[in-house]
């Protein structure tokens, strides 16, 4: 016998499917021997593209779609889940966040590619799933968003008949009767009551009272593989950092007497970073080595004739480090421009994979939070890092031996000293100084 739950589907599924006379019989007499063909229930005439897949005892099609882990960058293989926004059973839009998945280096959202509800997720908070294994299952054929968003605006409606009808009673009755004379003071008395006196906030304790009392909190995805590459680099690399002092006088003048005209013609702002990212992208071709990395695997140096130039930007996840790629061919403009975008984006938390993936070599400016002087890091594969510092006035001599003050930076070059010699460290550093101090040098290629 054929139960009352399969006959249901049995003829929803004739009849969603216009299936022919000839083939509705074929078809309910198929779930009646609980083998349900899907070659019975094809339409001829109406091309059905709905997926179903094969339930392993019964064999009857359900509109029920396995939603497996994307891709997320060539060397991602798993994820995090850090956030769950629907629940089994919740109806979803096409392109509504399903799950959020915490990387190495960025969080995805992996998104409804079709309206449905949720049957399951595969998985809880702080889980880590693989790229490919099932994550969640959608019923495409669900209708639940409509029906539930339909009783919400018959409730709406009702109320606002109600609110518009008194105000109408209201002016109808004003002419046939006049109001009483006892009634007119009644609305001043009624403003003229003083409002209650607002309670008084809670003091907010402070946030150190003397209790020896500690937190502890989980770290993210991104905090684990940073703490673990910043390791790396140090048991690999063998760091040499390198000093040079550089005048912003100069730069800073330039900025000055052209910023306005260079918003107004580019549209965006002229910073320092941009003239940062020239000079070392010129540095870089000056000495290719530096521009260079070491295969450990093959035992071979990788010298790269272009230049990626990594930007790292504070976010409120982390430190990221988007890439402005192929800077050799990039104007002033063009660097602000990409520079700005890339800011946004980390703000709101918009960057993808693909956008700091690669670099050859990264400027980091520690000056933005005050930092006098450091010794960055090496970002592995990259052989070298600038690192900028805050700008301050300084008693410096001058070429005619006088002392005046000048806003002056420490810039630190981390390289690696197993490709890069100090001979060229310092080279490349002394280049970047110099077109600095003065910016002619870029616009003459010195």
């Amino acid at each position: 016998m054929l139960s009352s739950r399969f006959s249901k589907f049995a003829i929803k599924t004739v009849i969603r499917n216009n299936v022919r006379p000839s083939s509705a019989a074929a078809t309910l007499s198929s779930f009646s021997s609980n083998h349900l063909s899907l070659s019975a229930i094809k339409n001829d005439s109406v091309n059905n593209s709905r997926s179903y897949f094969t339930h392993p005892t019964n064999r009857c099609f359900m509109p029920v779609k396995e939603i497996e882990v994307p891709t997320m960058g060539d060397s991602i293989t798993e994820g995090t889940i850090v956030d769950l926004p629907v629940a089994p059973g919740d109806f979803v839009n096409e392109d509504d966040v399903v799950v959020v998945v915490e990387t190495d280096k960025v969080s995805v959202d992996i998104r409804a590619t079709e309206s449905g509800q949720i049957v399951e997720i595969m998985g809880e908070i702080d889980d880590v799933v693989e790229v490919g294994s099932m994550l969640y299952r959608i019923d495409t054929d669900a209708e639940g968003g409509e029906s539930t968003a339909a009783p919400a605006a018959a409730k709406e409606e009702p109320v606002k008949e109600e609110t518009t009808s008194e105000p109408a009673a209201a002016v109808e009755e004003a002419p046939s009767t006049p109001p009483p004379a006892a009634a007119a003071p009644a609305p001043p008395t009624e403003k003229a009551k003083p409002p209650p006196p607002p309670t008084p906030a809670a003091a907010t304790p402070p946030a150190f009272v003397g209790a020896r009392t500690e937190k502890r909190s989980k770290m993210s995805r991104m905090r684990q593989r940073v703490a673990v590459r910043l390791k790396d680099a140090q048991n690999t690399a063998a760091m040499l950092t390198t000093f040079q002092e550089c005048d912003m006088g100069n730069l800073m003048e330039l900025r000055s007497k052209y910023k306005e005209a260079f918003q107004a013609k580019h549209g965006v702002k002229l910073g320092f970073m941009s003239a940062f990212v020239q000079a070392s992208t010129a540095a870089l071709q000056e000495v290719p080595a530096v521009n260079a990395y070491i295969d450990d695997d093959a035992q071979e140096i990788v010298y790269r004739d272009y230049c990626d130039v990594s930007v790292a930007v504070a976010s409120p996840a982390g430190l990221v480090v988007p890439v402005l790629r192929n800077t050799e061919t990039m104007s002033f403009a063009d660097v602000e421009r990409t520079i700005g975008m890339f800011g946004q984006k980390a703000k709101d938390g918009s960057l993808t994979l693909d956008d700091m993936a690669g670099g050859t070599f990264t400027i980091s400016n520690g000056g933005v939070f005050g930092s006098l002087m450091g010794t960055p890091i090496l970002n592995p594969p990259q052989s070298a890092i600038l690192g900028m510092h805050a700008t301050k006035m300084r008693a410096v001599v001058n070429d005619k031996g006088d002392v005046v003050a000048r806003p002056m930076m420490y810039l630190a070059l981390t390289y690696d000293h197993r490709l890069i010699d100090g001979r060229e460290g310092v080279t490349f550093l002394k280049s970047i100084k110099e077109k600095i101090e003065d910016p002619a040098r870029l616009l003459l290629d010195l």
